[in-house]
């Protein structure tokens, strides 16, 4: 069991190293023993390319023909961007497959083990399971609830202000605080922010980080304000969410520039129909940064699975710029609590993250 655990927990370290390229793929791991020696290891590193398991034979410095392979989730039954895992698997003439959890795709779920002990090969699910249902929150997110997993972030001062009674909210927290928060990004496959956001500070929108994917830019646009020069237009990894009602020349206008336009018929974008396109469009995860009244619909509307707030020791004062609006809760019984509380500091600054009760 110790070798076990100790083996499972390399393959989420492996599994880690996709965090943003495999979407709308899970984050997998694997490693082959031998004899008490690792012969192999791999990860799936980005959607279309190999997944872990094929990874990780391709790396093996000798026969894996009676080794145990070790992976982080139920490997795959079906032909999808690439063939299926298992079949990979019972040809190389593994013995054994521990694996730390079943996927949550029903495509899949469970079927992959019973390829592989209908093979012959000896299998065993459920080490670490909350290890990977952690790492890959949004993939069983998506799976279970039918919906993209939805993180929200936002900063404010110690009096719950992200901006002052001009407007001004350069800066509130500090360049730590601010450089992490942009690295948050890489983590979704979406972005989140209504277009009075990209009025007020036109925004760019990058994860910020070499080497880390950016996400795409998700812009809530009911009239289609958005002016063509936009920063956040820079390139077409842009989805415009609007309404029938919205200008049609400069629809047709965005339309030619290559960008996703998702229309409603409704007046107003609500929330469950936005994550219900957005499934549809394989999008597993998003990150909502603002501004207030955005971040407030989403609340309203209960679909939040993650909080990020981060503060910073200063006190703004006035009756505008709250940080969340929509229409709240009539008491403070029926306040949103976190639970599983973390807590990050950047000097004077203070992240606090956790996840809805």
């Amino acid at each position: 069991m110790n070798n076990d655990i100790k083996f499972l927990k390399e393959t989420l370290r492996l599994a880690k190293k996709g965090l943003g390229w495999t979407n709308p793929n899970p984050m997998v791991g694997a490693v082959i023993v031998k004899n008490g020696r690792v012969i192999g290891q791999g990860f799936h590193r980005k959607v279309g390319l190999a997944h872990a398991e094929a990874e990780a034979l391709n790396t093996a410095t000798e026969n894996p023909k009676g080794a145990t392979m070790y992976v982080s989730l139920e490997p795959c039954a079906i032909f999808g961007r690439t063939p299926p895992c298992t079949d990979t698997i019972i040809k190389s003439g593994i013995e054994k497959v521990v694996c730390a959890s079943l996927d949550p795709n029903q495509k899949i779920h469970g079927k992959g083990i019973v390829k592989l002990k209908k093979a012959g090969i000896e299998t065993s699910v459920g080490i670490l399971e909350q290890d990977v249902r952690k790492l890959n929150e949004a993939f069983f997110t998506f799976h279970e609830k039918k919906r993209p997993f939805v993180a929200i972030k936002f900063a404010t001062s110690l009096d719950g202000k992200m901006a002052t009674k001009t407007g001004d909210s350069k800066w509130i927290t500090n360049e730590k605080a601010r450089r992490f928060a942009r690295g948050l990004r890489a983590g979704y496959q979406g972005l989140v922010i209504g277009i009075n956001t990209v009025l007020a500070d036109n925004p760019n929108l990058g994860a910020g980080l070499k080497g880390r994917k950016n996400p795409i830019r998700i812009i809530l646009d009911p009239k289609l304000q958005i002016p063509l020069n936009a920063d956040v237009l820079r390139d077409t990894n842009v989805m415009i969410a609007t309404t029938a009602k919205a200008n049609q020349q400069k629809r047709k206008k965005l339309e030619s520039k290559s960008f996703t336009i998702l229309t409603f018929n409704e007046e107003h974008i609500t929330i469950p129909k936005l994550l219900s396109a957005l499934r549809e469009k394989e999008i597993i995860s998003i990150l909502v940064e603002g501004g207030g009244e955005t971040l407030g619909n989403f609340i309203d509307a209960k679909t939040i699975d993650k909080v990020y707030t981060f503060q910073a020791p200063v006190i703004i004062g006035g009756r505008k710029a709250a940080c969340i609006g929509g229409k709240g809760v009539e008491t403070v019984k029926k306040a949103i609590r976190l639970k599983n509380i973390t807590l990050k500091k950047f000097d004077d600054n203070l992240l606090i993250t956790g996840y809805p009760e």
